[in-house]
């Protein structure tokens, strides 16, 4: 257990924030927990934490590599992230890839029609309102983010899916799709945020098409934990893998 962690600052559904020694940074502390179907399914899964933590880091490397701009300092334990402190900005950026989910539910898509270019919808993160679909006009109305801030965050995810869509390809995977959140810098930089993981991704097997993600949860299915672990051991190097003495989590 990191010894960092100071005052709890917030608590979300799989996930609680705590100040540091540093007024500009916080730890993230990923918990065990998850959810689905707006809250309706519950439970917990041992490890899920510290793996979804690793994949998140590892990814947030690789987009630091290729010029995004993350919060992402470093891991203090494989379930705690230290990041930059951000003013989080409460859209979900989806970008969508192939058609499935509730694209299929909703809109006249065919299954697993792929999506060239990609989908990019924005959804208000508020769980008054269920997190609801909004375009630019609602956006700058509600004043969540300027039109050229959104346009910046809509350049920037495109980027983000081309970056990550090729390290998993590479790696036997495909990201059909993924939600990811931006906020503020102290300077009013737009910095990306949150978590990169199996919660937050839909993940294939390239070869059988079969899940490594939350949709084996939505679906009442057994084998999460697997799942999010084979995830650990195609996105993260065998030296990093030790370091983290994956293993014995």
């Amino acid at each position: 257990m990191s010894e960092v962690k100071k005052e709890l600052l917030y608590t979300g559904k799989a996930k609680d924030v705590y100040k540091t020694d540093k007024d500009d940074e916080v730890i993230i502390k990923f918990r065990d927990d998850i959810t689905a179907l707006d809250g309706g399914r519950r439970d917990t899964l041992s490890k899920k934490g510290a793996y979804n933590a690793l994949i998140s880091a590892k990814l947030f490397e690789v987009l630091e590599e290729h010029g995004i701009s993350t919060q992402y300092i470093k891991l203090e334990e494989p379930d705690e992230m230290r990041t930059q402190a951000l003013e989080m900005i409460p859209l979900e950026v989806i970008c969508r890839n192939i058609a499935t989910g509730s694209l299929l539910r909703k809109y006249p898509f065919h299954k697993n029609q792929e999506l060239n270019p990609p989908i990019i919808q924005f959804d208000y993160k508020n769980d008054v309102y269920h997190d609801p679909m909004l375009n630019d006009d609602i956006i700058t109305a509600l004043e969540i983010t300027t039109q050229k801030q959104l346009d910046q965050i809509r350049e920037i995810t495109y980027v983000i899916n081309k970056v990550l869509s090729r390290y998993l390809k590479e790696r036997n995977l495909i990201l059909v799709d993924f939600k990811i959140e931006f906020g503020l810098d102290k300077d009013g930089n737009i910095v990306l945020g949150d978590e990169i993981s199996p919660d937050t991704t839909r993940l294939w097997d390239s070869k059988t098409l079969d899940n490594f993600d939350k949709d084996i949860f939505r679906k009442g299915e057994e084998g999460v934990v697997e799942a999010y672990k084979k995830v650990v051991e195609l996105v993260l190097t065998d030296e990093e893998i030790e370091k983290w003495n994956v293993d014995k989590l």
